[in-house]
């Protein structure tokens, strides 16, 4: 299975009159876009996500602000990504767990491959993990 990685996006224009970055399905979303949902006004002490999906695909990006990404797989293996540039994403499969931590002035966008469902969402990480060894 492959692991969680950043998308760099097409970074269009020039520090004098602003930028513009485009993502577009295949070329840089592995997936049909179903869902797009965005975080903010998270304060810094509180920890999102702490969960991981069945099948949904996710793009994350921090369009203002830092959000530091702690993904965990299925083997143990543990991975933090910063995400502070709003031309950059991380890809996260299914059955990643994932957090993240938020500075106050982040804006997170998030591409779902697949419109919500609760029965999707593996909230607690002892079930994450029974899953894998069984």
């Amino acid at each position: 299975m492959e692991g969680p990685y950043l998308i760099e996006f097409p970074k269009v224009g020039a520090s004098d009159i602003g930028f513009i970055s485009i993502a577009e399905c295949p070329q840089q979303i592995p997936f049909e876009i179903k869902r797009t949902f965005w975080t903010y006004y998270t304060p810094e002490s509180v920890l999102r996500g702490r969960h991981a999906h069945h099948r949904t695909e996710q793009v994350l990006v921090a369009v203002a602000g830092r959000i530091i990404v702690t993904t965990e797989l299925s083997n143990g293996e543990v991975e933090l990504f910063r995400l502070e540039d709003p031309h950059v994403g991380l890809y996260i499969p299914p059955y990643v767990w994932h957090t993240m931590q938020y500075s106050h002035s982040a804006v997170q966008l998030v591409m779902a491959s697949l419109p919500y469902n609760a029965e999707d969402y593996i909230r607690d990480h002892s079930e994450f993990q029974r899953i894998w060894k069984s």
